[in-house]
Formats: structure tokens, C-alpha cells, sequence
């Protein structure tokens, strides 16, 4: 499985930026897409995750700011990012995580870097 983010840059606080995180490879019907981050010097934090069902999980730092949505046909998962805020600076991760055979798999994206200026 390989997965592809894009979509980070540099906006200014209170702005507006969408990722997108497109998956390739063997990937199951059933499976949660979601993004992290990590600043530096701090712990990888979960920031929101949709499952194929279409429920979701937000960090309560994000909740009313950020969006996640999912294409299932395209295995790809965006996160509509808007009231950005100097401490949503971050790299940002895109995971997938799927079942099978009572096993867990999970894949992380390369990366994209994310900057808000105060």
C-alpha cells in the first residue's frame, strides 16, 4: 500500500488549506483513512480519521475547523482545514489502517508540511 499526500503549504492565520491523501495498492473494502501530525518536539497527534463507513473521529483541537471526507471508489481522503491557527503548524501525516485475517495494518503517508503565520 502506498499513500500519497499533497496539499500542505504556507497560509496565514485564519486561512484555509485542503489536504488530499490517495492510496494505491492493495487496500480492502473496509478500512479507516485519517491524518496526523507532528510538530516539532512534540508527539505525533491524531487529527481526524473516517472509516469506509463513513463515521468519523476528531482531536477536539480541530472540531468546528476541520473537515474530513473520503472518496471509497478512489481510496482517497481529504481534510478541508479552515480558522487555521499558528498551532495547527505541523507536519501532516496521512494513515490508513485496515483488517484482515485478525491482523492490523497500518500505512503512513510521506508527509506534507503545513505552516500558519501569526
Amino acid at each position: 500500500v502506498q499513500l500519497q499526500a499533497s496539499g500542505g503549504g504556507l497560509v496565514q492565520a485564519g486561512g484555509s488549506l485542503r489536504l488530499s491523501c490517495a492510496g494505491s495498492g492493495s487496500i480492502f473494502s473496509i478500512n479507516t483513512m485519517g491524518w496526523s501530525r507532528q510538530a516539532p518536539g512534540k508527539q505525533r497527534e491524531l487529527v481526524a480519521e473516517m472509516h469506509s463507513g463513513g463515521s468519523t473521529n476528531y482531536a477536539d483541537s480541530v472540531k468546528g475547523r476541520f473537515t474530513i471526507s473520503r472518496d471509497n471508489a478512489k481510496n482517497t481522503v481529504y481534510l478541508e482545514m479552515n480558522t487555521l491557527k499558528p498551532e495547527d503548524t505541523a507536519v501532516y501525516y496521512c494513515k490508513l489502517h485496515q483488517r484482515r485475517w485478525a491482523k492490523d495494518y497500518d500505512y503512513w503517508g510521506q508527509g506534507t508540511q503545513v505552516t500558519v503565520s501569526s
